[in-house]
């Protein structure tokens, strides 16, 4: 069975009303204009005719790019969005190309669907139609916490079950298709993959506009490197195990726990934050 389930038996009758019926739901979304396009970006891997067994989620800040608010005086950026700057990280788009030839790929940031909207647009261009899925803060699980390095910033996850259970049902693949065996998480903040079974997430360290001659996504550089050999693994969380990489995992061991184990707690708890 195509793991998109019936998406691919219907797609000749799709087409025959759309070549009838030119004001069908087909395709007024078609002839939507490019504004709602983009408001669709959890949505625009919908069309994609088959899927690779094996997926990665990515983070935008810290990982493709440098996200900094309030702009810096000492640096022109490639564009400012929201009032931020935007740092292009060095070889990102060599590194989106490598990942879409290995992976599926997806995007899950942790801000404001807005703005992960005008950054994907600006980052990628026509490449975000290959995406997966592009997913916000709004996929995120919420706490009543503010981050130990931010207090102004809410502690959240991004919780791959979501993915595996298909919490979308407009996700094309059937649920389990995806599992934490054939999926990986790469984030620069260790704490947004708690939710998440070990060794599912790789935490690279944060990239930062300052950082000279960082080539992590080139040719060579240790994170295409990485990549490649988790790539030809049978075991995608087995691989991730035996190679450690990045930042570690947070665990009972970490300085930080306690705190941790509180916000993980309060969810179980059902905690309301108001």
């Amino acid at each position: 069975m195509d793991p998109r389930g019936k998406t691919l038996s219907t797609e000749s009758t799709v087409a025959d009303e759309r070549k009838t019926d030119k004001k069908t739901v087909s395709a007024s979304v078609i002839n939507e204009d490019l504004s709602s396009e983009i408001s669709k970006c959890s949505l625009i891997g919908a069309q994609v005719p088959s899927l690779k067994k094996r997926l990665i989620v990515l983070d935008i800040n810290g990982l493709l790019a440098d996200v900094v608010s309030p702009p810096p005086k000492d640096r022109k950026a490639d564009a400012t969005i929201a009032r931020r700057a935007i740092f292009k990280r060095p070889f990102y788009l060599e590194f989106l190309e490598f990942c879409f030839e290995k992976f599926e790929v997806g995007i899950w940031s942790s801000r404001l669907k807005k703005n992960v909207d005008l950054v994907v647009n600006f980052l990628m261009g026509d490449m975000k139609k290959r995406l997966l899925f592009c997913w916000d803060l709004s996929h995120c699980t919420g706490t009543c916490f503010k981050t130990l390095e931010n207090k102004h910033k809410d502690v959240v996850f991004k919780d791959l079950r979501k993915i595996w259970d298909k919490y979308d049902p407009n996700l094309p693949w059937e649920k389990g298709y995806y599992n934490e065996s054939n999926t990986l998480l790469l984030d620069d903040s260790p704490y947004k993959a708690l939710l998440n079974p070990p060794n599912t997430s790789v935490f690279p360290h944060t990239f930062s506009y300052q950082v000279e001659n960082d080539n992590s996504l080139g040719e060579g550089g240790e994170l295409r490197v990485y990549l490649d050999g988790l790539a030809n693994a049978e075991d995608m969380a087995k691989y991730v195990e035996e190679h450690p990489f990045g930042q570690e995992r947070i665990s009972e061991t970490s300085q930080s726990w306690n705190f941790y184990r509180q916000v993980i707690d309060s969810l179980s708890a059902g905690q309301n934050c108001s």
